[in-house]
């Protein structure tokens, strides 16, 4: 208890002491004690009720009013809730300033924020670039449903992922011209914010560059192959000094030949939205023939061993398919050294879906270049991929074709222990295998 306080409060009660010791002088004086003692407790009483009322009075009052200068503990109640209603009224004003400076800066944002109630989907609040993106309207669509009030957007199916959701581009309700990236973020048990950003210009620039790279490609595989084929027409014997630069010049225009074609796939792959054509894809046979890629690439440097666990097929692209899983049979080859061991399974997942994943004991990658393994041209160490002929595409090329056969890539790696490639199919990309034409296919 403060000293001041603890000042009043003994203050009070000497007081109150010494009325009731005057109380019974007098009573003794008069001869009548107890009733001038019962009298006397019974002011005390009331005058402590009257005090009580004040302080609620205080209490309920929307005035301000300052209070009294005595010292008794009313008085210290009266100054300590004077405080901490000056103190309240301190931190309601900040917060207040603190809503409105976050609530501009919301304002400001380039990006549409629209605060939406979880369960009903209504719109709680917007700021301005919700109505220059969206088109809502203040005040009329606080309130609204927000599914309703964007439509034709397609939201419902996509807001009922909540959490799951994930970004979702689409063409601006005012403006077809405009496409905009929808995110949905639940930061509130009960409140949902929905932000939409315009992404036509980067969608521009994306185009572009892709533009950019497939004409820049097909510009280069004309010279590539004229260069080429002169090469191949030299004759090495006839000037024997002119062997080894002949030989690097083949082996350069070689690899700048593949990294033209990896270009041009990567650009087919980019502009497609679908797989151009899907059927059943044997399983077995594509194994077979990654085997054999395999052991023509390891030349008998390598330990090869294919496990097909289950009899299973894959609904698909069998080129695109072969284009995946060939890079990632490539790259174990290539990142493992002389002696490794190199293992291409087809198993089934958990949820009815199926995993091909192909495991060696090479080099390993660090954890930090993990996320970024997948961009193109992302090389973990740039003179280890030139030495194998790398061209920085395949990882890239992998998670395209997996994107179109709405499959995922999970890559898991030690550094000394080797790398684990994944690639989990969904259960409506896995078919029964027929196992009579499996073996048929295994024996030709």
């Amino acid at each position: 208890m403060p000293p001041r306080t603890r000042s009043a409060w003994f203050r009070t009660l000497g007081l109150l002491v010494v009325i009731l010791t005057a109380a019974v002088v007098v009573g003794l004086l008069t001869g009548q004690l107890f009733p001038v003692l019962t009298a006397t407790a019974l002011g005390i009483v009331a005058w402590h009720y009257w005090r009580l009322r004040k302080v609620l009075t205080r209490l309920t009052a929307r005035q301000r009013l300052s209070p009294s200068n005595s010292n008794g503990v009313w008085d210290e109640l009266d100054r300590l809730l004077y405080r901490g209603q000056a103190e309240m009224r301190g931190r309601k004003r900040r917060l207040m300033e603190m809503l409105r400076a976050y609530r501009a800066a919301a304002a400001a944002l380039p990006d549409a924020i629209v605060v939406v109630e979880r369960n009903s989907q209504r719109i709680q609040w917007f700021n301005e670039s919700g109505s220059r993106l969206l088109g809502l309207r203040y005040p009329d669509d606080i309130g609204a449903s927000l599914v309703q009030r964007l439509q034709p957007l397609p939201l419902a199916h996509w807001m009922a992922a909540g959490r799951n959701a994930e970004a979702l581009e689409t063409m601006s309700p005012l403006n077809p011209a405009i496409t905009l990236s929808l995110r949905l973020i639940p930061y509130s048990e009960n409140l949902w914010l929905l932000v939409a950003r315009d992404v036509s210009r980067l969608l521009q620039l994306e185009q572009m560059r892709r533009d950019f790279v497939a004409n820049v490609s097909h510009e280069l595989r004309t010279p590539l192959t004229v260069i080429h084929g002169y090469l191949d027409m030299l004759d090495p014997e006839e000037q024997p000094d002119w062997q080894p630069m002949l030989s690097e010049m083949q082996r350069q225009s070689q690899r700048m030949t593949q990294l033209v074609e990896d270009l041009l796939t990567l650009s087919r792959l980019e502009s497609q939205d679908h797989l151009p054509g899907e059927e059943v894809v044997s399983m077995s046979s594509m194994l077979n023939t990654l085997r054999r890629e395999a052991l023509a690439l390891s030349q008998g440097r390598h330990q090869i061993e294919v496990d097909d666990a289950i009899d299973i097929d894959l609904y698909g692209s069998s080129k695109e398919l072969h284009s995946a899983f060939s890079n990632l049979v490539s790259n174990a080859v290539r990142y493992t050294p002389a002696g490794g061991r190199i293992e291409i399974a087809l198993r089934a997942d958990d949820h009815g879906g199926a995993v091909l994943q192909v495991t060696d004991s090479g080099y390993g990658i660090p954890a930090s270049h993990l996320p970024r393994i997948t961009e193109r041209f992302y090389r973990v160490s740039t003179s280890r991929s030139r030495e194998s002929g790398g061209t920085g595409l395949g990882l890239a090329i992998v998670k395209h074709v997996l994107n179109l056969h709405e499959a995922t890539l999970d890559i898991a790696s030690e550094v000394g222990r080797g790398s684990t490639f994944a690639c989990h199919f969904h259960p409506s990309r896995v078919r029964r295998r027929d196992i009579a034409g499996g073996r048929q296919q295994a024996s030709a």
